[in-house]
């Protein structure tokens, strides 16, 4: 209890130090010839320390020559540069001003007394360096320094003259109570300045995760999709050739082209991050009108296709969900290619005034490899979200399509069907989809 009642004092006379100067608004900056950028505080300080050297040494000077006591004049000279210095300290060091205007306090009012006839024994430029000084501290240091400094000054106002009490009293308080409402104002600022940084930190991280989640569906769609058809292919074209140099050159064009293709929606999704200048890709993304080519390389591949695509408008389907749909039907059928060689996929596709349907079932496939991604990996183990061991990549398929579908505000839903077979049926609302994109 005793430590904590005498620690403050201990921070104000000796121990502790203020804040650092707050950084100075650009108006209180002036850019001069020759001299460049000059703070106006410090030379505002300096010429109000200037006149109160001046001043109190003509009043001092006056006193001096009616007094019956006369001073030597280095008292004088000490006298008005002790009630003037603390001004110019008050900016850069103000627990120090404070602290040397109560060293040479006494000093000042011994010459005071011994030549003044005022009483209380208070000169204009003491009661407008004090409460400036006071100030000072208020802004610039703890609370419990400011409550210490508070204190001291009261003793030494009632010590001084307690007549006057009252009135020092008031205007001390009065400096300090102003200080100290300008330093919580501040403070709360740069706690508010400091909150929104980090919010607009947060935020761009965010962003950077949703972009980076983004692109990686985007290439998992497209890689998982078309390197599935490729090794398929590759693995199929020697057999169909049977050593036909005709067929086995067809089969590799085909496995061209399809490589080719690849590349190109590659380029597309990672236009965006080769271009120096921040400009999007302006590509048009894949749409439902594109189905056909999906279905042709799924077909090449060894499954059987049947789409039912009712007459839709698709110039009027907003870009996300055209490329969600897509995404969906492509990653759907490198499923079936991975996990269900032969199989029958049958795509559905409706519409009516808010939402599109997808709906893509296959029946399991009758390859002896018991329905899975060339014998390397169980049926459904990319499907059920459970990372697979062959072709196919790390389980992100069916976790990519959902994420699409949310981002729409839609929903997916992927299920084991029939015996052996596995469908996906996603529902995409249309209204509002286009701030979406």
């Amino acid at each position: 209890m005793f430590s904590a009642v005498v620690r403050p004092f201990a921070l104000a006379l000796y121990l502790g130090d203020a804040d650092p100067p707050p950084p100075r608004s650009q108006r209180l900056r002036l850019r001069l010839p020759l001299v460049g950028v000059v703070d106006l505080i410090p030379i505002a300080g300096i010429v109000l320390a200037l006149i109160l050297y001046g001043t109190t040494l003509s009043q001092l000077m006056d006193w001096n020559s009616t007094s019956t006591r006369r001073m030597s004049e280095p008292l004088l000279y000490f006298t008005a540069a002790a009630i003037s210095l603390p001004v110019t300290m008050r900016d850069r060091w103000p627990l120090a001003a404070w602290r040397a205007t109560m060293v040479m306090l006494p000093v000042v009012l011994w010459v005071i007394r011994g030549v003044g006839t005022s009483d209380p024994p208070y000169m204009l430029g003491l009661a407008v360096m004090y409460p400036l000084v006071t100030y000072s501290v208020a802004v610039r240091c703890d609370r419990r320094i400011t409550v210490a400094v508070w204190v001291i000054s009261f003793l030494t106002g009632w010590i001084i003259d307690p007549n006057s009490l009252y009135l020092v009293a008031i205007i001390v308080t009065v400096a300090a109570l102003f200080g100290y409402n300008v330093r919580v104002r501040r403070n709360a600022t740069a706690r508010l300045a400091e909150e929104e940084r980090r919010s607009r930190l947060a935020e761009g991280a965010q962003a950077v995760l949703e972009e980076r989640a983004r692109i990686a569906r985007e290439l998992h769609d497209v890689v998982a999709h078309h390197m599935s058809v490729i090794a398929i292919q590759a693995e199929a074209v020697p057999l169909k050739a049977a050593g036909d140099p005709v067929r086995l050159e067809a089969g590799l064009a085909e496995i061209r082209g399809l490589s080719l293709e690849a590349i190109a929606e590659l380029r597309q999704v990672l236009g965006v991050l080769r271009d120096q200048d921040g400009r999007t890709d302006t590509a048009p993304q894949p749409g439902l009108d594109r189905l056909d080519e999906l279905v042709s390389n799924a077909r090449a591949a060894g499954l059987t296709v049947g789409v039912e695509l009712p007459d839709l408008p698709h110039g009027e389907l907003p870009p996300a969900v055209g490329l969600s749909a897509y995404r969906i039907v492509q990653e759907s059928l490198s499923n079936a290619m991975r996990h269900a060689p032969g199989a029958t996929v049958a795509i559905v596709v409706t519409r009516d005034d808010d939402t599109l349907g997808l709906r893509i079932a296959d029946d399991g496939g009758s390859s002896p490899g018991g329905a899975h991604g060339g014998g390397s990996s169980p049926r459904g183990a990319d499907r059920d979200g459970s990372p697979p061991r062959g072709a196919g990549g790390a389980g992100q398929g069916l976790i990519g399509m959902r994420e699409r579908a949310a981002l729409l505000g839609g929903t997916l839903e992927a299920e084991p069907v029939g015996d052996g077979g596995f469908q996906v049926v996603a529902t995409l609302p249309i209204a509002g989809a286009e701030e979406t994109a």
